[in-house]
């Protein structure tokens, strides 16, 4: 009898032990990496209404990843980029975008941090959000990277503008769509250095700008090939007195939403928002900074006769230690039409949740399926004894 029982724990080990493992093996990729797929394949590029003879443009945007320091916890360091991570890679497989804008605050120490330790930003950077061939990435520097305007050096932005090829201003043209990509802490019109390098490009490309769409006002020779208004990419959202006309659902919480921002700290001034529309005309504007969302549409009156009418978007983070709801752009873009989608990641809790719910199901599975075995093979042990 003692026999008999042994042997029939020693069956339901053997039997139950792989179930457990192979059961925790797929809670385990399910939750750290199926679930990227699932949330993220709900979203796409949107369709543009207009039809056109050239492809469009496909651009993924996102927003303050903040990639922790040498002070931060060993753990939380790693969970964070892990999560980005694979986001990212998620979002390249799906997706495959064509450009790749990352709109400031890439680190969060790389203002106050030694070169070695903002060397091995850069590399992890890259490491982390590594594009496939045929993608390309651009990256606006945010105050986390090299300051606010009354911290910056020589040194702090021309390390920056090296190791990520990045200038205070650049014109980027594809296919007839045309981005100005701006260092939001060199827009002060102080006169310092930066900002001079900052103005006198802005003004080049005002120019281009102005001949490329036969202005009478082009002072010079350069053009684009086809002309249609910039698009704004940077860090801070333009000026606005606060986040009360955001009303997305993932908008800054209340009262924090009617709280005023404070210019060149949560957004750019009035003076320098004006002096850009005024300049390049742009027919949308992406920012971040604020770490939530906002959808804004601008209407500037420079003159009685001449209207400029856009609409911005503040991104929200894209890290899970900035909201619990992280969030990225897609847009697609042609010469004279731009499609926005913003794409969710899961949410925290919903990892946490998931991964509760699978491990309470294959708790119950196994009881269920072990109860029955036990029932089967002791009434079976007992058929067998005779009488």
């Amino acid at each position: 009898m003692a026999l008999g029982f042994r042997k029939l724990r020693q069956s339901l080990f053997i039997n139950t032990l792989p179930r457990l493992l192979a059961g925790l093996l797929f809670i385990y990729v399910y939750c750290e990496y199926l679930i990227y797929y699932v949330v993220q394949i709900q979203c796409g590029f949107p369709t543009l209404d207009k039809k056109t003879n050239v492809e469009p443009v496909y651009a993924m945007i996102f927003a303050d990843p903040h990639l922790l320091g040498r002070n931060a916890h060993w753990l939380d360091k790693w969970r964070r980029e892990w999560q980005m991570h694979r986001a990212f890679q998620t979002a390249m497989t799906l997706h495959t975008p064509e450009i790749v804008f990352v709109l400031g605050d890439l680190f969060d120490e790389g203002d106050k941090c030694s070169e070695k330790d903002f060397s091995d930003y850069v590399q992890r950077f890259h490491e982390l959000f590594k594009v496939p061939d045929g993608t390309s990435l651009y990256a606006v520097a945010g105050n986390h990277d090299v300051g606010f305007h009354y911290k910056i050096t020589p040194q702090l932005s021309g390390r920056w503008e090296r190791r990520m090829r990045a200038p205070p201003v650049r014109l980027l043209s594809v296919r007839g769509a045309h981005f100005v990509l701006l260092n939001s802490m060199a827009l002060q019109g102080d006169g310092c250095e930066l900002c001079a390098r900052a103005d006198a490009e802005i003004h080049d490309i005002a120019d281009i700008l102005k001949c490329s769409s036969g202005s009478k006002l082009c002072k010079g020779k350069k053009k684009l090939e086809k002309y249609s208004r910039p698009i704004l990419i940077q860090h801070f959202p333009l000026y606005r007195a606060s986040d009360s006309q955001c009303t997305e659902p993932d908008a800054a919480p209340l009262p924090e939403r009617d709280s005023l921002f404070v210019e060149r700290r949560d957004c750019l001034s009035k003076e320098s928002t004006e002096y850009l529309v005024e300049s390049l005309h742009p027919r949308l504007a992406f920012g971040g900074h604020t770490h939530h969302s906002c959808a804004l549409r601008h209407s500037f009156v420079p003159t009685s006769d001449h209207k400029i009418e856009f609409v911005e978007y503040t991104v929200p983070s894209f890290s899970w230690r900035n909201r619990l709801d992280p969030k990225y752009y897609l847009v697609t873009i042609s010469s004279d039409e731009a499609r926005v989608s913003k794409c969710e990641l899961p949410r925290e809790w919903t990892l946490q949740v998931t991964a509760v719910t699978l491990l309470a199901a294959l708790l119950l599975y196994l009881r269920y399926s072990n109860t029955r075995r036990k029932d089967f093979n002791y009434n079976k042990h007992l058929s067998g004894k005779k009488v």
